[in-house]
């Protein structure tokens, strides 16, 4: 029997020996690789903090001491280490095993995460709680080096230093986030990786000192100078600058030597930085020949790698071919990403136009107050962003973009459900935060062939503009895009009678096989794309109250405040006497799940939108 299926965790762990860690390790990847092979997850991030993971079990006790993990798609051996090794079997799907961690899934984790950059700042707010509460216990932040680029990251240890709270920041540096770091955060620590040799001098000369009395007088008066010794061997003291202990740079896959600096790191009065060195993807050699294709990866063929994916285009791809092309008519066109130039289509734009593109690494506000900068001063700027990922810069659009009126488009990728990655990647809220705020209009593509027409449209429009499209492809191929865009206009795909179908984006897909199944039924509903979701087309709404037809919403999005929301407040405004009725998501978070699942659990699905359409009829 394998090592990792016959020991009780946590608990044995502390009875290993170094030999039983080495083994340890190698089955924790194989049977990560396996499990994650099966159904999907974040692979090669988990890989490179296999070693890292068990040295904080030797060094740290989780039953007393608490651990913030950022982002927390890394917490995979953590989640093993604590007794949910056979959650694995259903890892991120419905009612599974999350990807993330939760408080509600074990005792064990004490914060939940997945967005970037708020571990420093959870676990600082958990360390004055136990000081206030005069309780004794070690708190722990990992962070990784893409992480640190985020504005957050950089308050917290602003005030951690400031404050000099008891706290040990575990940095993880593998010189990647998704793909791999930009920016002078990533170069400042990229020199302190060939620096070293300034710990081994420090360690050198101190132990060659205390051997004496006179060696021991000496290094009290050189620690009057040691910081004008880090700055000529170390190129910047930004931690120890900042209030915070500089530890490292250490071997993150050598557990004797991080097992050792914790322990010690627990006996240091005030805040702690350890920086340790690991590789992504470690012992599955195509993830580390290619850390960004598996850093989160659907199911794979454990031999070849390869991924089991359809080749079908998405509309993350049309978007990227689509400002390809329209960069190449107008130079004023520029990208910018939040280090997410793969998954959200830039990849092609940034090789073809590299004085054009920004990667500013993880830091959503940064890119669009950059990008009103950028429209300010005459050019057009395109912020390519993941709908839960916008949100983090709710202020900036508002502040900084709208109220300027300032021409930039917002390329919102991954709107609605994205499925197994749960509660804290859902775009289920951007219709309702964009909708509120004056001056932008937003659009949706009902299909991949539409991304063009509507981002030509918005980049022409001198004015703030968001298309918002989900993860994936098209559902039917026998929608054609709409000939013109018309400021606030929606379009009519088919005429009916006595119901009408309004839905918007991918959901026009699913009215368009609802009717399919209406029809064999003998019911004949008029289907309207709403392309525009702000504003909404008063004009149509007058003749549907005129016609007295009753009507259906359909948005994935939640109902507060969006589209449903804004079609029933002009309606009462106007005095309506029909039926509404609205489909999208309650006022609740959406759990992890594939897909198809979530849409039939959620009623919409064509077989619940049919149904929701003939309680209409009646």
């Amino acid at each position: 029997m394998k090592l990792l299926d016959k020991l009780n965790f946590p608990e044995d762990l502390k009875k290993l020996n170094e030999n039983d860690f080495k083994v340890l390790s190698d089955e924790i990847r194989e049977f990560l690789i396996d499990s994650v092979s099966k159904t999907g997850g974040h692979l090669a991030s988990n890989l490179g903090v296999v070693e890292l993971t068990l040295s904080l079990f030797k060094a740290f006790n989780f039953d007393e001491d608490k651990i913030v993990w950022d982002v927390g798609h890394q917490s995979y051996i953590y989640k093993i280490l604590t007794g949910r090794k056979d959650g694995f079997k259903k890892l991120r799907q419905h009612n599974g095993l999350s990807g993330f961690p939760k408080r509600n899934e074990s005792k064990y984790d004490y914060f939940d995460t997945g967005h970037s950059s708020t571990s420093i700042s959870a676990a600082l707010g958990i360390a004055r709680a136990r000081d206030l509460n005069k309780e004794k216990y070690s708190v722990i932040s990992v962070i990784g080096d893409g992480a640190l680029t985020g504005g957050m990251a950089l308050e917290a240890l602003n005030d951690v230093g400031f404050r000099k709270t008891n706290l040990i920041i575990i940095l993880n540096d593998n010189q990647m986030s998704i793909s791999r770091n930009v920016g002078g955060l990533s170069r400042y620590l990229n020199k302190l990786r060939i620096a070293p040799r300034y710990n081994k001098l420090k360690t050198d000369i101190h132990a060659s000192l205390e051997n004496s009395d006179l060696g021991k007088n000496i290094a009290g008066k050189i620690s009057r100078v040691k910081d004008s010794i880090k700055q000529l061997v170390v190129p910047s003291m930004l931690f120890e600058n900042m209030g915070v202990k500089y530890i490292g740079p250490i071997d993150g896959h050598d557990i004797n030597v991080m097992t050792e600096v914790f322990i010690k790191a627990k006996e240091v009065s005030g805040p702690v930085i350890i920086h340790v060195l690991t590789q992504k993807g470690k012992g599955y050699a195509l993830a580390e020949e290619s850390p960004s294709k598996y850093h989160a990866v659907g199911k794979f063929d454990l031999e070849s790698g390869e991924l089991n994916v359809s080749p079908q285009n998405s509309y993350s791809k049309a978007f990227g071919k689509a400002l390809t092309n329209l960069g190449a008519e107008d130079e004023k066109i520029v990208a910018i990403t939040a280090a997410m130039p793969e998954g959200t289509g830039l990849r092609c734009f940034s090789q073809k136009y590299k004085d054009r593109f920004f990667d500013v690494g993880i830091a959503e506000e940064h890119a669009v107050t950059l990008a009103a900068g950028m429209a300010s001063n005459g050019l057009k700027p395109v912020f390519a962003v993941y709908s839960t990922f916008l949100q983090r810069a709710f202020d900036q659009v508002l502040h900084d973009v709208c109220i300027q009126n300032l021409p930039v488009v917002f390329a919102i990728d991954r709107a609605g459900i994205v499925g197994e990655d749960g509660e804290t990647h859902q775009g289920i809220n951007d219709l309702s935060y964009l909708s509120m705020i004056p001056n932008i209009h937003i659009v949706t593509p009902k299909c991949l062939e539409e991304v063009e027409v509507l981002l030509k449209w918005a980049l022409n429009r001198n004015a703030p503009v968001a298309i918002r499209y989900p993860r994936g492809g098209n559902i039917i191929n026998t929608l054609s895009p709409i000939k013109e865009v018309v400021e606030g206009k929606w379009e009519i795909l088919s005429e009916g009678s006595k119901v009408c179908i309004i839905s918007t984006g991918k959901m026009v897909q699913h009215a368009m096989l609802a009717k399919d199944i209406l029809y064999e039924k003998g019911l004949n509903p008029t289907i309207v794309n709403a392309t525009f979701i702000k504003p909404i087309d008063k004009d149509l709404l007058e003749k549907i109250k005129k016609e007295g037809y009753n009507i259906l919403t359909i948005e994935d999005n939640i109902l507060k405040g969006g589209l449903g929301s804004a079609i029933k407040n002009y309606l009462s405004d106007i005095d309506y006497k029909g039926t509404v009725r609205s489909l999208g998501y309650n006022d609740e978070f959406i759990p992890q799940g594939n897909v198809d699942v979530l849409y039939k659990e959620y009623k919409l699905d064509c077989e619940n939108i049919s149904k929701a359409v003939i309680k209409l009829y009646d």
